[in-house]
């Protein structure tokens, strides 16, 4: 079983079937970037066309259980997230209504200043905001997994302690490794281990010690330190692979409409676009090579079912429903 915690691809029956190719069993895909409620369920819209028009390659999935139907029936998973918050606009009664439409993650925000926290771009960290505290304690109730893959570090750790669930970080790398302002700190890493809580792996280059020139040993190595830091049960995959898309979905996912300058994000050299993904993960079909390094490193054999789909699917059985009276 393969589950990747996060990918924004130009969606389409060849990517589908390189899905099955490499036997990813679920993927968490970005539904939201900088949209609105309205504009949100439009996309969802859009996806409960492709479940009709490719029945036989994938199918959606809110719950542990129709992951497992998912792999039995062949087919790939499909589990709705926002990288922001900007669908419950402001809201806080549009967090169960999104939950109902299929969304199982949100981030708090997306590197920049939200309602409910800040992004790892902004230069002062106020930490969770007072809508924030009020939003976390509701996506605990409804079964709406916290994210804070772009947020910032204060902003991190108070997410941790407030949320009665275990978060996610879902595409993000430990700083010890490459200092991205995207990737997590060790006090981080530490506090998400000791709560519960998931990382996922990204394989985007700017994560990536040496970039695209990153080596599979390398990030295989990686993988290992952080499990000897946070436990090899609390780890996983979230590439983040934006396959197939144009240059001008990057810079909209950097900019939105919050700006009329161009914000080109870190690690990207003043250049629109996005980078070459490293030489062993191209695409979905890759995995396999991925699960071999991890062997190569020393993981065993139970240990690597775990990182690459097991540990997930426990996380997604345990925060996908509804928070229980007095639990």
């Amino acid at each position: 079983m393969i589950i990747d915690a996060l990918q924004y691809n130009n969606w389409s029956e060849k990517i589908f079937n390189q899905l099955r190719e490499g036997g990813v069993t679920a993927v968490h895909v970005t539904i939201t970037y900088h949209e609105d409620f309205r504009e949100t369920v439009e996309n969802i819209i859009a996806w409960n066309r492709r479940f009709e028009q490719f029945p036989d390659l994938i199918r959606p999935a809110g719950s542990a259980e129709e992951v497992q139907a998912a792999a039995s029936e062949n087919r790939t998973a499909i589990i709705f997230g926002c990288q922001n918050c900007s669908p419950i606009e402001d809201d806080i009664g549009l967090v169960e209504i999104l939950h109902g439409l299929g969304i199982r993650f949100m981030q708090l925000s997306y590197n920049n200043q939200s309602l409910l926290a800040t992004g790892c771009y902004e230069n002062e960290d106020p930490g969770i905001t007072r809508m924030g505290k009020q939003v976390i304690g509701e996506m605990n109730r409804v079964g709406m997994v916290v994210d804070m893959s772009h947020s910032a570090e204060r902003s991190t750790l108070e997410a941790i302690e407030i949320s009665e669930r275990p978060i996610a970080i879902t595409h993000a790398n430990p700083s010890f490794w490459h200092p991205a302002l995207r990737n997590k700190s060790e006090q981080v890493l530490k506090e998400l281990s000791q709560n519960g809580g998931m990382l996922g792996f990204s394989m985007y280059p700017h994560h990536l010690k040496d970039k695209s020139e990153c080596t599979l040993e390398s990030f295989c190595e990686m993988v290992a330190r952080t499990a000897e830091l946070m436990g090899a049960d609390q780890i996983g995959f979230g590439s983040d692979l934006c396959q197939d898309q144009p240059d001008s979905v990057v810079e909209w996912m950097r900019n939105g409409t919050w700006t009329r300058e161009r914000d080109y994000g870190e690690g990207s050299a003043g250049q629109a676009g996005f980078p070459e993904q490293p030489d062993w993960f191209r695409d979905n079909r890759d995995y396999p090579k991925i699960l071999i390094g991890l062997k190569e490193v020393g993981f065993s054999d139970e240990e690597i079912e775990g990182i690459s789909g097991k540990n997930w699917l426990q996380f997604f059985e345990e925060s996908f429903g509804a928070l229980k009276p007095n639990a």
